[in-house]
C-alpha cells in the first residue's frame, strides 16, 4: 500500500457501494480498489491519467 492510498478499514466502508455484477467485454486492468486510489491519486496530483504510475 502506497502513502495516500485507503486503508482496509475506509476500502471495506467503500466496497459495499461499488456495484457488483460482472459486465459483458474485456476484463478489468485493474482491482476496483486499484481504480480508486488512482483516481484519488490523479485529483491530489493533478496529472494526467496516462501519467500515473503502475
Amino acid at each position: 500500500m502506497a502513502r495516500g492510498d485507503l486503508t482496509d478499514e475506509q476500502w471495506a466502508r467503500l466496497e459495499l457501494l461499488s456495484p457488483r455484477g460482472k459486465k459483458p467485454g474485456r476484463p478489468p486492468i485493474w482491482t476496483r480498489r486499484q481504480l480508486v486510489n488512482r483516481i484519488r491519486w490523479r485529483t491530489r496530483a493533478g496529472t494526467p491519467w496516462h501519467d500515473m504510475p503502475e
